[in-house]
């Protein structure tokens, strides 16, 4: 049966290549030796070393009073016999009158100190190639001749296969561990195949922003994986479809609440604006201003509350294009330059001469400016100022107060549904506020995003 876990499958491709292992060196023993073993093979003229050494000597001295030409017919002979052997012949006077091949590094003449150097050498069991030395003739004066052999030619012809079958076992080694290494290789890469696959899903996620449930093939580690995938997307899902439907229920009742409280508001303005022709004394009058304010501020909320849902929901207008800033926060503090002179309010304002273009929308502005303004006059008529400036360096524009800070204490504070909806609109216009706010007063800043300095900072 095969196993369903990947773990299981890994450790029984690892059991076969352990078994396959130990199989392999008897199975190359069977295919090769039994083969070798059946045929008949000539014996190696090179493996009996004693014997080439006898052989040479008595060579040696069978030439010896023979003219040089004899001499090199003989040894041409012999090289003819052991063609895998270098042979030469020096004289009496150390001239070389022979090399078979020609090839042979030796000097044409020999002197007695690379004479020595050379029985040096090339003597003792473990010098590469064997070599034989023997005088000619039976003293030393008509010189002496050399045969060498490669060490590797003087092996049995079974050493020499055996030796070979070296590289067959290395082979057959090498041969099993690649299949191990080309079973596990086609193994993970079908898991990485799965887990790219799973991956593209989640990294190209369906119209409404969640992937698309993934088809499972296997009952495996990763098929257990791409279940809990699916099931986390049909949690999803559900949990989406839930919080659209709450959402478009608070976006009804806001929305049905705005404009059942309008009604009611507008009659209690007009009749208070009645009012005002009917009661003469001092302190009801100072009563009727007070509900006017605060029927104005409800109906600001009111706004505010309407309009920040339509900015969530995406139905707020939005028009951008090249708007000249410094014209516009000129226009917008202009308009409201009476109402903080009347208040007493000392204001700082600085512009720049030149024109500045930013792609927004100019009415989004408006009423962001509208809104910190409104605020200043709201929580920050104790401190008395208004600071404005608009850095065209920076490209940053800057409203400052002295008032009590975002953490002090205000008459008119309330839940921050205004800088709410200036924050909406500034990151749809891809700029970004900050808010730089102590015991001194605050400081909004409003610039490009990823460039937003530390914006204005009155002495």
């Amino acid at each position: 049966m095969k196993p369903k876990s990947l773990q299981g499958r890994y450790l029984l491709i690892i059991l076969l290549a352990l078994v396959l292992m130990p199989i392999t060196f008897p199975l190359v023993s069977v295919l090769f030796h039994i083969p070798f073993s059946m045929q008949e093979h000539d014996p190696n003229v090179y493996e009996d070393s004693k014997g080439m050494e006898s052989m040479w000597k008595e060579e040696g001295k069978k030439l010896g009073g023979r003219t040089d030409e004899e001499i090199n017919e003989r040894l041409r002979e012999l090289k003819q016999k052991y063609n895998k052997a270098s042979i030469f012949w020096v004289d009496g006077q150390g001239s070389t009158k022979l090399k078979l091949p020609e090839q042979i590094k030796i000097p044409a003449q020999w002197d007695p100190l690379y004479t020595i150097d050379f029985m040096k050498t090339n003597r003792g069991l473990e010098a590469d190639p064997y070599t034989v030395v023997s005088f000619i003739g039976s003293g030393k004066s008509e010189g002496f001749m050399v045969i060498q052999v490669p060490r590797g030619e003087m092996d049995t012809e079974w050493e020499q296969v055996s030796r070979s079958y070296d590289y067959y076992y290395l082979i057959a080694t090498f041969g099993v561990l690649g299949l191990f290494l080309f079973v596990s290789w086609i193994f993970f890469y079908r898991i990485r195949q799965r887990l790219l696959r799973l991956q593209e899903a989640m990294d190209k996620p369906a119209e409404g922003g969640i992937p698309l449930p993934i088809a499972i093939d296997k009952k495996d580690e990763i098929g257990q994986l791409e279940g809990a995938f699916n099931r986390m997307i049909d949690q999803l899902e559900t949990g989406r479809q839930r919080e659209r439907e709450e959402e478009e229920l608070r976006r009804q009742l806001i929305a049905n609440l705005s404009h059942d409280l309008r009604t009611p508001l507008t009659t209690i303005r007009g009749h208070a604006y009645s009012l005002k022709k009917e009661i003469t004394s001092e302190k009801g009058r100072e009563s009727l201003e007070l509900i006017d304010n605060k029927v104005n501020y409800l109906g600001q909320l009111i706004e505010n509350l309407l309009s920040y849902t339509l900015l969530t929901s995406g139905k707020y207008p939005y028009n951008p294009e090249k708007t000249d800033i410094v014209r516009l926060v000129k226009t917008s503090a202009a308009a409201w330059y009476p109402v903080f002179e009347n208040e007493g309010f000392e204001l700082d304002i600085e512009l720049p001469d030149k024109s500045i273009y930013w792609d927004i929308d100019g009415q989004w502005m408006n009423r962001i400016l509208d809104n910190l303004f409104q605020n200043i006059l709201r929580h920050a008529a104790q401190g008395r100022y208004v600071g404005v400036l608009l850095d065209a360096e920076k490209e940053i524009l800057a409203v400052k107060d002295k008032g009590p800070g975002m953490t002090g204490e205000s008459a008119g504070k309330g839940a921050g549904i205004g800088l709410s909806i200036a924050a909406l609109m500034l990151k749809e216009m891809d700029l970004d506020l900050q808010i730089n706010s102590s015991s001194c007063g605050t400081e909004m800043v409003i610039g490009r995003k990823g460039d937003l300095g530390k914006g204005y900072k009155d002495g």
